[in-house]
């Protein structure tokens, strides 16, 4: 059980230092903010930190009532996916109400 647990924190941790490399590529390359790479740098920062100490969680899983580590993480997880989701939606129909009002004027300027 020891050797799964160290290899899936392994696995965590070159995902998550990928993650980071990919996400200075992309700021490089000025697809992203400062501050979307800030965000993001702390993202993947934190989700390397939790795969290291995932077993330093363990009083608080107990505390929530939860069995596992594992089933925390996950509803953490789902968590930040729905959030994300959430403000992507609201971004979304932000830009869909600015693309309707320019067609708009656009189609007043036309008559």
């Amino acid at each position: 059980m020891v050797a799964d647990i160290l290899g899936i924190q392994i696995i965590g941790v070159l995902f998550g230092i990928f993650m980071v490399y990919y996400t200075f590529l992309k700021y490089k390359r000025a697809e992203f903010t400062v501050k979307e790479y800030s965000v993001w740098l702390g993202v993947w920062v934190v989700f390397v930190i939790v795969s290291i100490f995932s077993p330093f969680f363990k009083p608080v899983v107990e505390a929530l009532g939860f069995v596992r580590t594992l089933d925390f993480l996950i509803i953490l997880g789902f968590m930040f996916f729905i959030g994300i989701s959430f403000y992507t939606y609201t971004l979304v129909r932000k830009n869909q109400r600015k693309l309707e009002d320019i067609v708009r004027r656009m189609a007043m300027e036309k008559k």
